[in-house]
This record gives structure tokens, sequence and C-alpha cells, in this order.
């Protein structure tokens, strides 16, 4: 896309932030982290926030995959014209449901003035994959969106799982024990 916003090497690099090799790690490390203090801090159900993470992200390929293959929508005009299967955008969903996950396990341990700017980072890097995967020609607009709209029950999902988490815990510990 010529007249672009953006060059295509910083495209490119915004579009790669959305592979599983760059996402999953990061998320590992929030997940490893909020394990870490949640099981210090005594909660008595400190693994169930990075599992339900942990199912959320393995839930978009099995989400994503059987779409792909059911929709089989073309690719924009591009460096991948002529293929199928672009729909809903695997890298964008990856992106927000790694990052997104990573957010709402890290966002009980910040202080408050972080937790704002934190989910609003990842809704500018969530954009920017988005962007890249677009401007690059990997994927039409609406297949960004898509994924969205498939990786946003998933970190509900997975949100309502903490917070029960979080609320069975305290809920059931004697006042002795706090």
């Amino acid at each position: 896309m010529s007249g672009s916003a953006f060059p295509s090497p910083v495209a490119e690099f915004l579009a790669d932030l959305g592979n599983t090799a760059v996402a999953v790690p990061l998320l590992a490390v929030a997940f490893v982290w909020a394990a870490w203090c949640a099981r210090r801090a005594g909660e008595p159900r400190w693994w169930l926030p990075p599992l339900a993470a942990a199912v959320a992200m393995a839930a978009v390929p099995a989400l994503v995959v059987p779409f792909k293959a059911l929709i089989d929508r073309p690719g924009p005009p591009g460096p991948l014209a002529g293929e199928t299967g672009f729909f809903p955008s695997g890298h964008a969903a990856t992106a927000a449901v790694a990052y997104g996950a990573a957010a709402l396990l890290l966002h009980p341990l910040l202080r408050p003035r972080l937790r704002r700017p934190l989910l609003v980072a990842v809704a500018v890097l969530n954009l920017a994959v988005a962007a890249g995967l677009v401007q690059r020609g990997y994927h039409w607009p609406l297949d960004t969106v898509a994924s969205w709209c498939l990786s946003g029950p998933l970190l509900w999902a997975m949100l309502r799982l903490s917070r029960t988490s979080r609320m069975t815990g305290r809920a059931g510990r004697s006042p002795a024990s706090s």
C-alpha cells in the first residue's frame, strides 16, 4: 500500500508482534509473575487466574482455525494474494488475547496510577498490530476486527474466573487468618 502512514519495516515489525513466538512468551512471564505474587500473598486459588489466561490463549487457535476453514475468505492484494483462510486474523487474535490476558493478570498487582496506562498501552498495541497486518497486505481490516470480537469473550471469561477466584478465596477465610 503506497502512501501508507508508516514505512514497510515498521508495519512488518508491528504485524510480527501478533506472532505466537512474541506474544505467548510475554504472556508466560505475566503468568509466572502473577502466580508467584498470588501464591506469596497466600491466595487459596492462586493458580486459577494464570490457568484461566492459559486456557484463553489455548482457545485462540481452537476457535480461529475452524473459522478460517469454514469461511475460507481470500486475502487482500499483497504478498499472499490468491490464498484463502484470512478471516479472522490469527495474529490479531493472538495479540489481543496474549497482551490482554497479561494486562489482566498484572492489573491487580500494579499501583492504581499504573493500571489505566497499562490498559491503554495494550489497546494501542493491538491497534498497532492490526494496522501492521493491514498495511502489509496480510489481512483486510474486518479480519482484525473479527479477531477482536472473538477475543473479547475469551478475555471476559478469564476476567470472571479471576475475580471469582479472588472473591471466593477471601470469603472462605476466617477473620483470624486475614
